[in-house]
C-alpha cells in the first residue's frame, strides 16, 4: 500500500538543563495511507515525542520525516505538512480558542487563506461528521469533555487533512466521552479514509485498530495487528502495559497448563477457545 508518512532513521534529542537526553535514535517507521495505527507504551517510551515529529511540531536532530514526500523539517513546506498531518492532544481546552464553536473549528481554514464560501462548508461538514453540528451557535467551554473534544477534531478535519495523529485524547474524558471520540475516529477512518495514528493506553480501543506499535525507550518492541501484539502478554507486561480482559483470562488459563489458544480478542472468540480447550461444546 502507499506510504503516507515515512520516518528514515531519525533521532530526536532535547536539553535537559544538565545534559542532552537522546529519546529516540535510528529509528524507522512507515505508515500506510487509510491504515488505523494504535501506539503503546509507558510514560517516557517516547509515544509521544514520535507523535510530535509526524506532524512537524518536532524536528529531527538526524534522519528525516517525510509526510507524501514532503520533508517536515523544511520550513517552506511547514504549512503544507501541517495541513496533511492534523494533530489532537489530551486536553481540548488547550486546542479551544474562539468563544462560539463555529469560529473555534473555522479558525484553521482561515488559516489557510480559504475563501469565506470555502469556510463555511468546511465548517458544516466538519461538524456535520463529528455529530456536534447542531452546536455550532454554542459556547465550548460549557459541553462535556467528550464534546470539546470532538470540536478539537472538527476543526482539525475542517483542514481537509489525510492523516489525523492524536495523542491519548480520551485520556481526560469519562466512558461515555471515549466511546464518542473512539467512535469519531472510526467513522473518520473508515468513511472518509482518513489515516489515524492513535496513542492510547485504553486496551478496548487499541482492539479495533489495524496495527499496534509498542513502544519502550525510544524503541518499537512489538509491530502487528492487535491479536498477535496481545496475545504477547509477558512482553506488554514487561514494560508495564495491560491486556485486555480477554486476553488476560487465556493467558491465565494457559499458565495454569490448559492448551488454548491465546491469539483471540473478542468475547466470542474467547467463549470458543474457552469451550474447545475444556470440550465443553460435547456437554
Amino acid at each position: 500500500m502507499e506510504k503516507i508518512i515515512e520516518v528514515k532513521n531519525v533521532t530526536f534529542e532535547y536539553d535537559d538543563s544538565e545534559q542532552v537526553k537522546t529519546v529516540i535514535k535510528d529509528f524507522n517507521l512507515d505508515i500506510e495511507r487509510g491504515s488505523f495505527t494504535v501506539i503503546l507504551g509507558h510514560n517516557g517510551s517516547g509515544k509521544s515525542t514520535l507523535a510530535k515529529l509526524l506532524n512537524g511540531l518536532y524536528k529531527p536532530a538526524s534522519g528525516k520525516v517525510l509526510v507524501d514526500g514532503i520533508d517536515t523539517a523544511d520550513e517552506s513546506t511547514e504549512i503544507e505538512v501541517k495541513r496533511r498531518v492534523g494533530m489532537v492532544f489530551q486536553n481540548p481546552d488547550n486546542q479551544l480558542i474562539a468563544s462560539i464553536v463555529e469560529e473555534d473549528v473555522a479558525f484553521g481554514p482561515e488559516n489557510l487563506g480559504l475563501e469565506p464560501d470555502v469556510i463555511r462548508q468546511r465548517v458544516d461538514d466538519a461538524l456535520k461528521a463529528v455529530g456536534m453540528y447542531e452546536f455550532r451557535r454554542s459556547t465550548p467551554h460549557h459541553l462535556s469533555g467528550g464534546q470539546k473534544q470532538r470540536i478539537a477534531i472538527a476543526g482539525i478535519i475542517a483542514m481537509e487533512p489525510e492523516c489525523i495523529v492524536l495523542d491519548e485524547p480520551t485520556a481526560m474524558l469519562d466512558p461515555k466521552g471515549r466511546a464518542e471520540i473512539i467512535d469519531t475516529i472510526l467513522k473518520l477512518n473508515r468513511e472518509k479514509n482518513i489515516t489515524v495514528v492513535l496513542i492510547t493506553h485504553f486496551m478496548e480501543e487499541a482492539e479495533l485498530a489495524d496495527r499496534i506499535l509498542v513502544m519502550s525507550n525510544g524503541k518499537i518492541l512489538a509491530d502487528s495487528t492487535p491479536k498477535t501484539v496481545f496475545s504477547d502478554v509477558s512482553l506488554l507486561k514487561s514494560v508495564g502495559l495491560d491486556v485486555p480482559q480477554t486476553t488476560e483470562l487465556l493467558y491465565a488459563l494457559k499458565s495454569g497448563g490448559a492448551d488454548i489458544e491465546t491469539d483471540v480478542l473478542s468475547i466470542e472468540e474467547t467463549a470458543d477457545a474457552i469451550a474447545k480447550a475444556f470440550h465443553l461444546e460435547e456437554i
